[in-house]
């Protein structure tokens, strides 16, 4: 564990007795809600790869190459806090309005040191440059995390695209892990493309495109379809890619927004922290995939609103809990990671700030870091009883230690029986009210007994546990 956090986490563990945050007594005094985690152990589910955790951040931040550096050392000891082998993301509706150059172009950036949070406000091409790719490469490397990079596909001209690829794949190397062929062809119809455009279309476009990338970089490997919701693209994606025995197509990627558009009516706090049956189907929809191609499957891009993020939900302790959980899910489906998406202003990112103003941690941050734990772990198959279904658990063996993940995102406390006796280590993401923007804290103690067996959450927090 590193030491700086370590030394955080027990600071604000001194205010932790019983896993019960000390302002929260007064509710945890409540009639619990009675829980009962069973395990199979002899049942395993996916074990979660080293790359799991990432960030997403739009391509147009590359404008300004000032940003993704080693010069820029506080969000590198940022990146490596969340993870030590991660994966950047960049793409985004901006991708479709870059233009590579090889040319330093005149004048200041397009943007201040932080770049859009979304393509709303982007409306023009924006430029991409050697120096942004070889400081992005820099970056990469001082962070040890690698990279999904995406290319204009939408407006093109698809001859530019192809002579980024070839400076990307020359200046990232190793730390590329695919290119991605345009930001959700799925929303194309109407936009990018008449109303008559369909899968096919795509299918087309994208082998067209892959054909002449290839012919420049026979080295090159490719992610998508990189669509928004309509997992049909997905299935039909690697249906394809199966058909044509595409060796170079390395991973399955699709987005995942549990709310939206930010603003709409009904995007509250409350609608967050309810279960969402439509993540359910589609992450059978991207394992069924995954199964027919042979390739495994990310969520490239998504986070709790999509369009910036909903203020008071997305920057909220809710937002963390609905974090921890959401990654856990994609975890336990076998999915090869996530990639949060962010940077900007936007309300969703888990970091936020800027070169000038500095960068800091938002709620959902501690989410992201509370279910780091479980990357290399084994998920296990586990039976959750509870009569309120805002109540999750999951398990897992990690060097050969039991971790129990318990998180409670209802008003009461929970009384979860489970199979742990005493807990070697126990850590709490918690904060002071559901809706708290600040105090959101993530803390670390040791070595307590589980009065027989029963683990108590506090209402709005989540706990983990090792034997």
């Amino acid at each position: 564990m590193n030491r700086r956090r370590f030394l955080r986490n027990a600071a604000a563990a001194a205010a932790v007795a019983h896993f019960t945050p000390h302002h929260l007594c007064a509710q945890a005094a409540q009639q619990p809600l009675q829980a009962t985690l069973s395990i199979d152990e002899s049942e395993t589910l996916a074990t979660v790869p080293q790359d799991f955790i990432g960030l997403s951040y739009e391509s147009a931040q590359l404008a300004n190459p000032t940003f993704f550096a080693a010069t820029n050392k506080a969000l590198i000891a940022l990146f490596r806090e969340l993870s030590e082998n991660g994966v950047l993301r960049l793409g985004g509706g901006t991708s479709e309005f870059t233009h590579f150059t090889s040319e330093a172009p005149a004048g200041p950036p397009p943007f201040d040191a932080v770049g859009p949070d979304t393509s709303k406000n982007v409306d023009k091409d924006t430029p991409v440059t050697p120096k942004s790719l070889r400081n992005l490469r820099a970056f990469l490397d001082a962070a040890n995390w690698r990279c999904l990079y995406g290319l204009n596909a939408a407006r093109g001209p698809i001859a530019n695209s192809v002579e980024e690829a070839v400076y990307v794949q020359r200046i990232l190397g190793s730390r590329l892990i695919a290119f991605q062929l345009g930001n959700e062809p799925d929303a194309w119809r109407k936009r990018y493309r008449p109303a008559t455009w369909s899968y096919a279309d795509y299918w087309k476009e994208w082998s067209a495109m892959r054909a002449a990338i290839v012919a420049r970089i026979p080295q090159a490997r490719f992610a998508g379809p990189d669509v928004s919701n309509k997992m049909a693209y997905v299935t039909g994606f690697a249906e394809d890619v199966k058909k044509t025995d595409d060796a170079d197509v390395v991973l399955l990627t699709w987005h995942y927004y549990a709310m939206g558009p930010a603003g709409a009516k009904g995007i509250t706090v409350d609608k967050l922290l309810s279960p969402d049956p439509k993540l359910a189907r589609a992450l059978q929809f991207a394992q069924q995939a995954s199964r027919t191609a042979g390739i495994p499957f990310r969520m490239s891009e998504g986070n709790s609103c999509w369009n910036g993020g909903q203020p008071g939900v997305s920057d909220t302790l809710a937002s963390a809990l609905w974090a921890a959980d959401v990654m856990l899910q994609f975890a336990a489906a076998g999915s090869a990671g996530i990639n949060f998406h962010g940077g900007g202003n936007g309300y969703y990112t888990p970091i936020a700030g800027s070169l000038a103003a500095g960068f800091h941690r938002r709620p959902e941050f501690y989410g992201m870091e509370l279910a780091r734990h479980f990357v290399g772990a084994t998920i296990e198959q586990s039976n959750l009883v509870c009569a309120n279904d805002r109540v999750r658990a999951y398990a897992s063996r990690k060097a050969g230690a039991q971790l129990i993940l318990a998180i409670n995102k209802t008003s009461q406390p929970v009384a979860m029986r489970t199979s742990m006796h005493r807990a070697a280590e126990q850590w709490l993401l918690s904060g002071p009210l559901i809706d708290a923007t600040q105090g959101v804290t993530l803390s670390c103690s040791h070595a307590t007994a589980l009065h027989k067996s029963v683990l108590h959450v506090a209402p709005y927090s989540a706990v983990l546990i090792r034997e």
